[in-house]
């Protein structure tokens, strides 16, 4: 009920600030000027709103987008606001693995500085659909896109904090609705198995929470992997709260208004819900704090599954092995009892079992 309370009231916690703290507010102090910094899902709701504040602090930007007009667009904004910002724009399909590679090709060539990394674009998928590389919609474009980004991204990241002295860090945006993934016997490796196997109905839900569930794990064993590279980079993810994004507004309708007229005091301005992005993204407090989970711009805990070592290292296994280079479009995944998965190379067909 207290913290209920405190959200509604947007009682600053112990960083400061609270629900009602916006990403201006959340970055007053920051000069960003030798800040580089990478923004998915950049041209629209919390992700458009990230960039204009960081832009006005001093950041270079790069949007990736699928759209590049989209892109544009989005770039054309900050400019109109932030006179002289310095921002590019580069194609990026979240959903394909070679066009992820593609992306992370075209911005090392560009020989920038990567300090910032915000994982932030998401979707939600009400049909089922596997992506090109056989993977589950949600799942591919809100969490193995940008495990893979951040992989080739890594050593850059590194360089840079090496060469600059500038600590590097990576937001991954995730969601309370993480916690709607309940675990038990329904682990979240044999659940995206049946689901992409059409052995159990999709539910649209599910798998978002599936999706975001994988964000959250991603970041525990990426702080572990930097922690033992000695890197100074660290790896910490975000609740931003309910807003009315694109992402809901896809969902209109009388159900859907009618709960978002209802539930309007719960909602935050995008403002508000760009700020815990900004603030673990730049502010100096969060500095060497890694592997943690935040809403409202202060460290929360993530659900029970969210906080489990073991489901985070099979799922960096997992994600490590479906990600290489050497696997190919075709990806089947099968289950015995433990999660395996076999996949077919471009030299061969050949299976690699893997349990984890």
């Amino acid at each position: 009920m207290l913290p209920s309370l405190r959200y509604l009231a947007g009682t600053a916690g112990p960083s400061g600030f609270g629900s009602r703290t916006t990403a201006e507010e959340a970055t007053a102090a920051g000069d960003l000027r030798h800040i580089t910094a990478i923004i998915t899902g950049a041209t629209s709701g919390i992700g458009a709103e990230t960039a204009r504040v960081l832009a006005r602090r001093g950041a270079s930007l790069v949007l990736p987008a699928r759209s590049l007009k989209a892109a544009e667009e989005a770039r054309a904004r900050v400019r109109a606001e932030c006179p002289g910002a310095d921002v590019a724009v580069l194609p990026l399909d979240l959903s394909s693995l070679a066009s992820v590679r593609r992306f992370v090709k075209r911005f090392l060539d560009l020989g920038l500085p990567l300090n910032l990394l915000v994982n932030n674009a998401g979707k939600y998928a009400d049909r089922f659909a596997v992506s090109e590389d056989g993977v589950e919609m949600t799942f591919a474009t809100n969490y193995l896109g940008h495990f893979l980004l951040t992989r080739l991204l890594l050593d850059k990241m590194v360089e840079t904090a090496q060469d600059t002295g500038v600590e590097g860090r990576i937001v991954n945006v995730s969601s309370t609705i993480h916690s709607w993934f309940p675990g038990g016997d329904d682990d979240a490796l044999g659940y995206l198995d049946r689901v992409t196997r059409r052995k159990i109905p999709y539910d649209p839900t599910r798998a978002y929470a599936l999706s975001k569930l994988a964000n959250v794990l991603h970041t525990r064993a990426l702080a572990d992997q930097l922690r033992e590279m000695g890197a100074n980079v660290t790896a910490n993810c975000v609740h931003p709260g309910i807003v009315r994004t694109r992402l809901i507004r896809d969902r209109d309708g009388i159900i859907t208004n009618t709960v978002f007229f209802l539930a309007s005091k719960l909602l935050k301005t995008i403002p508000q819900a760009a700020a815990t992005t900004c603030y673990v993204a730049v502010h100096p407090a969060v500095s060497g704090v890694s592997g943690k989970y935040f809403a409202d711009c202060n460290e929360a805990s993530p659900s029970r599954l969210g906080a489990s070592s073991e489901e985070a290292s099979r799922l960096w296994t997992f994600s490590e092995t479906i990600t290489a280079e050497k696997v190919q479009k075709s990806i089947h995944v099968v289950s015995t009892g433990l999660f395996r998965l076999q996949a077919h190379s471009s030299n061969a067909d050949r299976a690699m079992a893997l349990a984890v």
